[in-house]
């Protein structure tokens, strides 16, 4: 198990990435000052709601999107995005996506699938042996029995595996998965994200596990991040957060899941624009704290009108961007 005292082996900081509008209009901060540490053998879980930034996020710590500002270092080391040496990185950080159908090549046999990144990268070992060894960490055994099969002659969950497989073949520090059982049966669900617990245990790989599911976060996650609107506004340990959330929006999240107790918080309306970030918490036009009256009772519903919350630091302490939940825990208890 990992410790907040190790040195991250990926981290971002002052991480942003802006698109710009087209003909014109407002630039959008998809990723708007995001720090973030992964650490060894450490599984973190990236949550928050389709729109919000997340996916961007993963795919700048890839090196598949230029950071607008901040950085990316791994193992200590900037991440230098020109070509051989963003080749380099790859192979040490894997990206396995949420669709293995459309991950796959349907006209490639598993074990071209698989051995892709091996020819890929110039592999001078025995590539037979290594596919081997992938599809059978994978869970795929005998993996001989897998090499001549096509994507379409699998179940969904072994597709799922032959994609990790096809990441595990590179021997990676860290793999980025973008809703990997999104697309998955609830019955073959529990068995991908076993499957990479146990990697995480015997080869010490670290993970970061895009989401909207804080039900996955509880299942697989050390620690998580809870993303809106370009920013972290809720990280720590995954206990914690699950237990006992702070921001009104991880409140809403947990709230829907079948599990929670209470009435679910139904969020009204969809993210704002990230061309058009609203000012003070980019939370308070949906937040159901404000719009109880609990905030003007705390005495911080100007605030979160108009001030801005400061960029969450990228270690493992839990840590809340709200005005609210800040002025709650200054309260003394019995007051």
């Amino acid at each position: 198990m990992t410790t907040t005292t190790q040195a991250p082996l990926l981290s971002a900081q002052a991480l942003e990435v802006a698109f710009p509008g087209r003909r014109g209009a407002a630039t959008a901060r998809a990723v708007d000052g995001v720090d973030l540490d992964i650490r060894p053998g450490e599984i973190v879980a990236l949550v928050g709601e389709s729109g919000c930034g997340k996916t961007t996020l993963a795919r700048s710590l890839l090196g598949l999107v230029p950071p607008t500002a901040g950085r990316v270092t791994f193992g200590g080391e900037p991440l230098d995005y020109a070509g051989r040496a963003l080749k380099a990185y790859r192979k040490r950080v894997q990206l396995v996506l949420q669709d293995p159908s459309g991950s796959l090549n349907p006209r490639h046999t598993v074990y071209d699938a698989v051995a892709e990144g091996l020819r890929i990268h110039g592999y001078a070992g025995d590539e037979r042996e290594a596919v081997s060894g992938a599809l059978a960490r994978a869970g795929l055994r005998p993996p001989e029995r897998f090499f001549l099969r096509y994507p379409h002659e699998l179940s969904g969950g072994q597709r799922q595996r032959v994609v990790i497989a096809g990441a595990l073949v590179l021997e990676p520090e860290l793999i980025v998965a973008d809703e990997p059982v999104a697309s998955l049966d609830a019955s073959v669900r529990g068995e991908i994200l076993a499957l990479l617990l146990r990697l995480r245990d015997e080869l010490g790989l670290s993970a970061l596990v895009v989401t909207h599911d804080l039900g996955l976060a509880w299942n697989i996650a050390d620690r998580v991040a809870v993303m809106y609107l370009g920013r972290i506004v809720e990280t720590g340990d995954v206990e914690q957060i699950l237990t006992a959330p702070q921001h009104p929006y991880t409140q809403a999240l947990l709230s829907v899941l079948p599990e929670a107790d209470g009435e679910p918080v139904l969020l009204t309306g969809e993210p704002p624009d990230p061309s058009k970030i609203p000012s003070g918490c980019r939370f308070h036009a949906r937040c159901q704290v404000l719009a109880s009256g609990e905030a003007e009772r705390a005495g911080v519903a100007d605030a979160c009108r108009t001030k801005d919350l400061p960029v969450l630091e990228g270690g493992g302490l839990t840590q809340v961007a709200c005005h609210w939940a800040t002025a709650a825990k200054a309260v003394p208890q019995g007051s």
